[in-house]
Order: structure tokens, then sequence, then C-alpha cells
């Protein structure tokens, strides 16, 4: 009888990437990664530039931004001896493709509620001149 091992299981299975959209999500619940996404939202930049504004160290910076690669929102390309990072416009248009399901499926619920509720304070459906005449 064979016990089921955390690595045996995980080295007999093939590795499945079900939550992948959610390290995006991960990357920008930090302050600091935000803050560095709103300053590439702006152009690309090294390092330095971006740790001359922010309140964190370039090593810091520079683990933020693994981070952020890692994830897929940024890429970096070489310049010489420094490292220009860049905001990937197709991470941006998918979150942003996220934002507005989310901001669709509320608008929808919100208008679902109200119809309840409309319909639950005047079941009969009388309008608001019907109900006036009523008083």
């Amino acid at each position: 009888m064979s016990h089921l091992t955390t690595r045996v299981v995980s080295g007999n299975l093939p590795f499945v990437e079900a939550y992948k959209d959610g390290e995006v999500w991960d990357a920008l619940g930090d302050r600091t990664r935000r803050a560095i996404v709103e300053c590439l939202a702006d152009g690309p930049r090294a390092v330095g530039e971006l740790a001359a504004v922010l309140p964190v160290s370039r090593p810091a910076v520079s683990q933020h931004l693994k981070v952020l690669r890692d994830a897929g929102l940024v890429s970096e390309r070489a310049d010489g001896t420094r490292r220009i990072y860049r905001l990937e416009p197709a991470a941006v248009a998918a979150l942003r493709d996220q934002l507005d399901t989310y901001w669709r499926r509320a608008l929808s619920g919100y208008a679902d509620t109200v119809r309840t509720v409309d319909v639950a304070v005047d079941p009969a459906g009388a309008t608001d001149e019907q109900t006036e005449e009523n008083r």
C-alpha cells in the first residue's frame, strides 16, 4: 500500500496553471508594485529612474519588477548596462477586460435588485402616477 504524499502527488501529476490570472492581481496587491505600474504607464523606465521617484531602494525596485515580470505585466530590454522596463499592453488590456466584466456583473446585479425591490413594493405594477392618485 502506497501513501500519498505531496511529493508523490506533485511528482506524478502534470502542472496545471488553473489560477495563472490570479498572479496578476496578486502582483498588484502590493502598494509599491502598483506605484511602479503607475510610473510605467507614463512610459518605459530604468530601475534607477523608478527608484528615484519611489520610497524604496533600487534593489527593492528590482525585486518588485521581477514579480511584475513573472506575472506578465512588464517586460524588459537591455540598453547597454541598463534594463529598461515597460508595461505589457496585452496584460493591461486583459486586466481592463476583467474589470469591465466585473463592472457589468455588478451593474446587472444592481439592476436586478432594483427590479426586485420595485416589484416587492408595488406588486400590482402600478405606476408612480397611479400611486399618487390613490393617496
